[in-house]
């Protein structure tokens, strides 16, 4: 009972779905939506860890919600970075222990590279600018890259970069650092300054609005590290893998060459960025990279289109088992 037997020609009989079934079967998908139980009492607990369950896997970005939150979260950068209290005295003693270790360690270079590189005016011109744009100019790029032709990543390599940025907040609190630039003694151009360019928040008429004992670590580093291996990662392209690695690596040169940094900034702004990769893999089960391209569609989507695909189907079925029981 329940079901309509259609009998074909050889007179054998076929079940066709029956009609009580399909009546049921909505109301038992709703209640599983809604979590009822099927005595009809309250859901569970399996419920909102579904739906946190549920913001751990990728979803299709929206662009305006996208450009608020990371022009939101740079405002709140900025504003952090430049609230932590000037640490003058112990930034410019961290600053001597930096560089004793450094030159302990035999990599105190910094002030010969700074040198030499101020020695011909257009290349340091030119550092200054790209230490000033580049660093944000670059990563939103990225960012938008990724959000067009990789969807199914952009959230992942998202938090990568803003869980960077966060610990690295927390460096400039936790330890102030002068950059070698403004060492006692060190010795080291200020090429902002010399060049009357407009390199460096820290320097010149803008070095009243911001922290300028915020040099460890290297935010720089972390940064043009995250979009060098994000593009090194999903693209092909032999010129643009090359870009990609090459950008670090001029940045590095760069925040050394105009004297805003230490060697060892560097090795901080790759630390943060290994923290951030680590919250993401943590959070996703995989790193942004080995993420699918595309974001899939919810499972209750995919289930209706995939019914409403295969209904024709059994319609024709048993309009053709009908047609056939009334030869």
């Amino acid at each position: 009972m329940g079901e309509l037997r259609v009998t074909s020609k050889e007179g054998r009989s076929e079940a066709t779905p029956s009609p009580i079934v399909d009546e049921a079967a909505p109301a038992a998908n709703a209640k599983r939506s809604t979590g009822q139980r099927r005595d009809g009492g309250p859901a569970g607990p399996r419920f909102p860890l579904a739906a946190l369950r549920s913001l751990r896997f990728p979803r299709r970005p929206r662009i305006w919600f996208e450009i608020l939150l990371v022009a939101a979260s740079y405002w709140v950068y900025s504003l952090v970075r430049n609230a932590v209290p000037e640490q003058r005295t112990e930034a410019l003693r961290n600053a001597d222990r930096i560089w004793s270790a450094e030159r302990y360690l035999g990599i105190s270079v910094e002030q010969t590279v700074n040198h030499a590189v101020n020695s011909v005016t257009w290349l340091i011109v030119s550092m200054n600018y790209y230490y000033a744009t580049l660093h944000f100019v670059v990563t939103v790029c990225v960012l938008v890259w990724l959000f067009r032709r990789h969807p199914g990543r952009y959230a992942a390599a998202r938090l990568t970069l803003f869980a960077t940025t966060g610990v690295a907040l927390l460096g400039y609190y936790l330890y102030p650092l002068a950059p070698p630039r403004l060492m006692n003694g060190g010795h080291f151009i200020d090429t902002v300054l010399v060049h009357h360019t407009w390199g460096s928040m820290a320097s010149g008429n803008f070095k009243n609005m911001s922290n300028q004992y915020a040099a460890m670590p290297s935010i720089h580093i972390g940064w043009s590290l995250w979009c060098g291996l994000t593009v090194f990662a999903l693209t092909s392209a032999p010129w643009a893998r090359v870009l990609a690695l090459l950008y670090p690596t001029v940045t590095l040169v760069v925040i050394v060459s105009t004297a805003n940094h230490f060697w060892l900034d560097a090795l901080g702004g790759m630390a943060c960025l290994a923290f951030g990769y680590a919250v993401s893999y943590a959070w996703y089960g995989s790193l942004p990279h080995h993420l699918p391209r595309r974001v899939p569609p919810p499972r209750g989507r995919a289930r209706l289109a995939g019914l409403s695909a295969g209904a024709p189907v059994r319609a024709r079925r048993a309009t053709a088992g009908a047609a056939a029981g009334r030869r």
